[in-house]
């Protein structure tokens, strides 16, 4: 369903010797880009712990404090339609550059604020900054790295779990001190990520293919039928998993150091899932049937969630987030590889993946605005759970839509995407 270096492969069998050694062969620009998205991931997961902390400090009621996942992947997923003209139009070591250099300006200030609103504002402005740099980085990352583009997906992926892993314990041990703190640490380690990208990636050189990329062309890659169901079913699941990044830390209502070890232990699932799991379940069943047996294991772990809210047993709930990163793992690694192998003829990698992304994140960002909402309109704190479970309920409708047609529709374009620079 996929191709590496312009031949057919099957799903994404990377075995694990082969993408130890792809790993190795990486150059040091790839390296260096994935050490900035694992910092920039981190981000995500540092606020999980201290989310209670937070509403607790700036007596901020749940519908405010989900808000700092709703107005950060919503601005996030309107900016996914500006990252593949911003790197074609200004180069992607500057696009990458100045998108950390956002993350640094807003987490920075976010140590400093005053109350719950000028917490929110500055997750639009962190929000704005990571979709410059991921969708860039995850485009520069498959078309600068060394044995095709799986086992560069699967570095990428791998960013993403450490990075998922490490930021709730950053954001845990930090937040026993202060709930500012998490901020002020990551506003320098993205410092530090910005520096690096600055100073050794190669520099921008000139593009002639400029000019034709525009900023509506994500939106006319889904034109791709393949390309926008799986963003659709992508949207669905990533509605889910932000239940739980944004609600779980208010359901369970647990000490930073206590929510940022459960938090650990999802992220380190993920990451595990995403690089050994994913390839040899997709290799076993074939990429289409992984993706719908890992959405079918997240809304059943969805519902083991509602009833440890139902019951009153946080360890129930702490389970089901520890155990989601499983499937989450899966999910991450086979829907982006997907992505990155559809698009459309002449279609470049960044505009296919900003086109995608700007589907996926808005499933984010629904979900995560309307988290506490519906636990406050249901009076229950368990409605969001329930919530969840529908919402890979139509993820499997939408993949399960994907055709054979649509199969070789991803195999026809991708040996054309798969060659071209970024």
């Amino acid at each position: 369903m996929t191709v590496t270096e312009n031949t057919p492969t099957t799903g994404t069998a990377t075995s694990e010797k082969s993408l130890l050694t792809t790993f190795r062969e990486q150059p040091r620009t790839v390296w260096i880009t994935a050490f900035a998205a694992t910092i920039a991931f981190m981000g995500i997961g540092l606020v999980d712990p201290i989310l209670h902390s937070i509403a607790e400090a700036l007596e901020a009621p749940a519908e405010k404090v989900t808000l700092l996942f709703g107005v950060y992947v919503g601005v996030q997923c309107l900016a996914m339609l500006l990252t593949g003209w911003a790197a074609y139009r200004f180069g992607p070591k500057r696009t990458l550059t100045v998108g950390l250099s956002l993350i640094v300006v807003a987490a920075g200030l976010s140590a400093f604020a005053g109350d719950i609103d000028q917490l929110i504002a500055l997750r639009v402005l962190w929000g704005l900054g990571n979709a410059l740099f991921l969708a860039t980085a995850l485009a520069f990352i498959v078309s600068s790295a060394v044995g095709g583009r799986q086992g560069a997906i699967m570095m990428y992926e791998a960013a993403l779990g450490l990075g998922l892993a490490v930021g709730p314990l950053l954001g845990a041990t930090l937040g026993e001190w202060t709930w500012r703190a998490p901020f002020g640490g990551t506003a320098l380690l993205m410092l530090f990520g910005a520096i690096l990208c600055a100073v050794m990636l190669p520099a921008d050189s000139p593009r002639i293919t400029r000019d034709r990329v525009r900023i509506v062309d994500p939106l006319k890659a889904l034109r791709n039928r393949a390309l926008t169901i799986s963003g659709i079913g992508s949207a669905f699941y990533t509605g889910a998993l932000f239940t739980v990044i944004a609600w779980a830390p208010i359901a369970m209502g647990l000490r930073p150091i206590h929510a940022g070890l459960i938090f650990f232990g999802w992220g380190l699932l993920t990451a595990l899932a995403g690089v050994f799991v994913a390839p040899a379940l997709a290799k076993a069943l074939g990429e289409k049937a992984g993706v719908l047996v890992a959405i079918f294991a997240y809304g059943s772990i969805m519902v083991l969630a509602g009833i440890g809210t139902v019951s009153d047993q946080v360890w129930l709930i702490g389970l089901a987030v520890v155990l989601s990163g499983l499937p989450s793992g899966v999910l991450n690694t086979l829907f982006t590889d997907l992505a990155m192998s559809s698009g459309g003829t002449g279609t470049p990698r960044s505009v296919s993946s900003a086109g995608f992304s700007f589907l996926r994140w808005m499933g984010a960002a629904i979900a995560a605005v309307l988290v506490a909402y519906l636990a406050k309109w249901f009076g229950s704190d368990a409605a969001p759970w329930w919530f969840a479970t529908a919402y890979c309920v139509a993820a499997l409708g939408a993949v399960a839509l994907i055709k054979a047609t649509d199969d070789d529709e991803i195999d026809d374009t991708a040996a054309l995407v798969g060659v071209e620079e970024f």
